[in-house]
């Protein structure tokens, strides 16, 4: 069985478009049990879209407005998705296929917080607080390689308060595409674990979007959990988008590191599926298998089970009430 950290189904759903790597008919055959379901407010840009992740200027703030509205459509369009939603960690079942309801960028709370007991009742269980663009609670990380992700200022006095309100509601606080700065907040400010739900070690790829060794040590230290990302440019060494010279072998890459440097308990899988390019290699949910597989070649059952659910599972138990 594989838990996911990210995937951007929705998004294609809701934009009318064929989803690229997810069969929901027969991703629970290749063991897909699910994961995080991304409500992702699209991001506008001066001019003609970017050509190239390195080429990426900082995306424009979507006002609240825009935001709540197209997060609704969005969620309708989860709704009426063939699929479970997750309130419990126990939710997740063999042979099904179960959605958590996540948000990537936190625009459409309002940033007095004045609705989200209301998005938490509808079963709303994860925030990433940005996407690589500035709102009300932080500052995301431009995408940029070779680079550093220390770029901007911190978590805004209402992004603390975002944070101490999801601990308190029992909604997991995701900092993929958060800056180093507002990172470090959520370290201070957090009492429950912290998760990266797609990212991946900075170490081996310098991408912005990628943790520093430090963040992933604190990410760890707050019994959290790492989803590595199945994206090209946040795999390779080079950080291009060469899909079909990028073998399995980069996935595992990461997947080693993380559990080499920082232990088994704190890595998983994080796919982008999508919503990224990921390697010819596996292709989408149907390469799984032949993933898992090697992933058996080199770690005991028991391991292959934490990174492929079990810490998934863990942390939601450890954040869910």
């Amino acid at each position: 069985m594989v838990i996911d950290g990210h995937n951007d189904l929705v998004l294609r759903r809701w934009r009318g478009e064929p989803a690229k790597h997810i069969d929901l008919e027969t991703a629970a055959e290749a063991g897909f049990a699910g994961g995080f379901f991304a409500l992702y407010v699209p991001s506008r840009y001066d001019g003609d879209p970017p050509s190239t992740p390195y080429a990426m200027p900082m995306a424009a703030a979507v006002p609240f407005d825009e935001a709540a509205r197209i997060t609704e459509e969005l969620f309708e369009t989860l709704c009426a998705m063939p699929v479970a939603r997750a309130e419990t960690a126990a939710d997740f079942r063999e042979g099904e296929i179960t959605a958590i309801v996540h948000m990537e960028g936190a625009e459409a709370i309002a940033d007095d917080l004045s609705n989200l007991q209301d998005w938490y009742d509808r079963g709303l269980r994860s925030i990433g607080i940005v996407w690589s663009r500035p709102n009300a609670f932080a500052e995301g990380v431009p995408f940029k390689f070779p680079a550093l992700p220390d770029t901007g200022s911190g978590l805004t006095d209402a992004g603390r308060a975002l944070v101490r309100a999801c601990n308190e509601l029992g909604i997991l606080v995701d900092v993929s595409h958060l800056n180093e700065r507002g990172f470090w907040d959520v370290v201070e400010t957090s009492t429950r674990p912290i998760v990266a739900t797609h990212s991946n070690a900075h170490s081996l790829c310098a991408s912005t979007r990628n943790l520093t060794d430090a963040q992933l040590l604190a990410v760890r230290e707050s019994g959290g959990v790492v989803g590595v990302n199945f994206a090209v440019t946040f795999l390779r060494e080079d950080g291009m988008n060469d899909f079909e010279a990028t073998g399995l072998d980069e996935i595992v890459r990461h997947v080693d590191y993380l559990a080499g440097r920082f232990g088994i308990d704190h890595v998983a899988f994080g796919s982008d599926f999508d919503g990224a390019v990921v390697p010819a290699a596996l292709g989408g949910v149907s390469g799984l298998p032949r993933l898992v597989d090697v992933l058996r070649e080199r770690y005991e059952p028991d391991e292959v089970d934490k990174i492929t659910h079990g810490n998934w599972l863990r942390v939601l138990d450890a954040t869910w009430r």
